[in-house]
């Protein structure tokens, strides 16, 4: 193992550096070796037990990078197999203390950013999110969550509690048990650290399914998470199917917990699997419509900019996108002439070129769904201001794409597109711009430009969204909590409040001859 890890790390060591807004970043191979394509189950890698592989995409070119074992309800049972051994009293993961689960967080972290540029390298080759991103946003994303959730480890106390008459009470905080974790493809490295943080830090084993478009560097991530000495069965991760091992981790009931990431519509599919097995624990973080709202006295440069990163960022593939933008019809005019031309100056192109802002879309299905939306929205009357296309001869890519003069009623004002595709609104008055960006089932997250506070904090406290950015958007950060309202999911994750999830309260009453203050 020591030999393989070092055969992998030594050629990165030499590369050379490009100084990218004052980060040095490697300058990446655009096609990175694939080591792990294999199931990984307590620590070992294997193939599925079907013997089935699918292909996993490049989304820049439509070519097939490799194939993947494909796990199904066999490949399930024997994760979670796996996970629930790992679990039982006596094993070496329930008599670790929680300093050393810490630590074990603590060296993945390290790795992991020991490993960063090849991580980078093979997230852009299977997803098609700019190199320089996933090395200088995702990669600090992941390994600052992990350290995160490596502090809390020792840290996540009970309680005693003053109850009334001779006794001693106090609380027990105990990890929940196996953790089913289906994470999505937008996100694969972030999502999966999110996910694993606060399960282990809380002593939880885990069996993850993997998104089937892009599977590589979870994989990658499980030789880590052997190679810094987990026990056997603690981490499994599965590659496969939504609808076959995915659904099959909702429903086992050897589960007792499954956390998703994705669509509400799976959301939806998710929860009535927990609740027709064994009422497992649920958490999902789901779909959203995100209200962008820009009144008047915004500083234009700055709303401007920033809409535009809330809608394009990461190919307009996140759930919390500014997929609705509410401007005041004072500014309106001059904000949509400004957004069109930042549209247009927006680079798309080879996801490893350093100048390139927006790669592929993440695969075919993706790209016509998005396609479908952008043909809609000029069908129901909305204006094409920019885009609207195509925009290379192969591969996933679309042109960034602004519409103006967008009705409340209309298909891509009303649902997820999740690409690259900018609706602008018009609102005049703020209780009328409340009313309209909480009419939607979702609730994810929102945002208000203005320079006046006292309107910031007015409409924020209007919204019924999980998050709420001011002056600013797609700010994360390990120490805050994010999740959504209504069909946006429950729970949350990141944050002291993402340990709750994992975690089940045991209250420990003993009867004592007598009780003093």
């Amino acid at each position: 193992m020591l030999c393989t890890v070092l055969s992998r790390l030594i050629p990165r060591l030499t590369r050379p550096l490009v100084c990218y807004y004052g980060t040095a970043v490697p300058v990446p191979s655009a096609q990175p070796e694939v080591h792990y394509n294999k199931l990984f189950i307590n620590n070992e890698w294997q193939d599925a037990v079907s013997g089935k592989t699918f292909p996993t995409i490049n989304p820049s070119t439509g070519e097939v990078i490799c194939q993947v074992a494909e796990a199904d309800q066999a490949d399930v049972d024997k994760a979670v197999k796996a996970a629930h051994n790992a679990f039982r009293l006596g094993s070496p993961w329930r008599l670790m203390d929680a300093s050393e689960r810490g630590r074990l967080l603590y060296r993945l972290a390290d790795a992991i950013e020991r490993d960063s540029a090849y991580l980078a390298e093979l997230e852009t080759l299977d997803n098609g999110k700019p190199y320089v991103i996933a090395f200088s946003a995702d990669l600090p994303l992941v390994v600052k969550c992990l350290r995160y959730y490596a502090g809390w480890a020792d840290k996540w106390e009970g309680k005693t509690i003053p109850v009334d008459g001779d006794y001693f009470t106090y609380t027990r905080h105990e990890p929940v048990g196996v953790c089913g974790q289906i994470i999505p493809w937008n996100f694969p490295l972030v999502m999966q650290a999110w996910k694993l943080g606060p399960a282990l830090a809380t002593g939880n084993t885990v069996v993850m399914k993997v998104a089937e478009q892009t599977p590589l560097t979870a994989l990658y991530v499980a030789s880590l998470i052997k190679e810094v000495g987990f026990p056997e069965g603690v981490v499994n991760i599965l590659p496969g199917m939504g609808p076959t091992a995915g659904a099959a981790i909702a429903k086992h009931m050897d589960v007792d917990k499954v956390a998703f990431t994705g669509s509400t519509e799976v959301g939806h599919l998710i929860q009535q699997a927990a609740g027709s097995s064994n009422l497992k624990k649920v958490t999902l973080e789901l779909g959203g419509k995100s209200p962008n709202i820009v009144l008047s006295d915004a500083s234009l440069d700055n709303a401007v900019e920033q809409s535009h990163m809330g809608l394009f960022f990461n190919q307009g593939q996140c759930c919390c996108a500014a997929s609705r933008l509410f401007v005041q019809a004072d500014v309106y005019d001059e904000f949509v002439e400004r957004s069109v031309e930042r549209a247009k100056r927006r680079v798309v192109g080879d996801p490893f070129d350093f100048k390139t802002e927006q790669g592929p879309q993440v695969d075919q299905e993706q790209f016509n769904k998005i396609l479908g939306y952008i043909s809609s929205g000029k069908r129901e009357g909305a204006k094409l201001m920019c885009g609207g296309g195509v925009a290379a001869d192969r591969g996933y890519f679309i042109q960034p794409t602004v519409f103006g003069d967008v009705q409340d009623n209309m298909t891509i004002a009303r649902e997820e597109i999740f690409g690259p595709v900018m609706q602008i609104l018009k609102f005049k008055t703020l209780e009328e711009v409340i009313t309209r960006a909480n009419e939607t089932k979702y609730g994810l997250a929102a945002s208000v430009f203005t320079n006046d506070i006292d309107k910031a904090n007015y409409v924020s406290s209007r919204l019924r969204a999980g998050t709420v950015w001011i002056n600013c958007y797609n700010v994360f950060s390990a120490q805050a909590p994010f999740g959504g309202y209504k069909a946006s999911g429950n729970g949350r994750e990141l944050g002291e409040y993402g340990l709750e999830a994992y975690t089940e309260v045991k209250t420990v009453t003993i009867k004592v001859p007598q009780k003093n203050s």
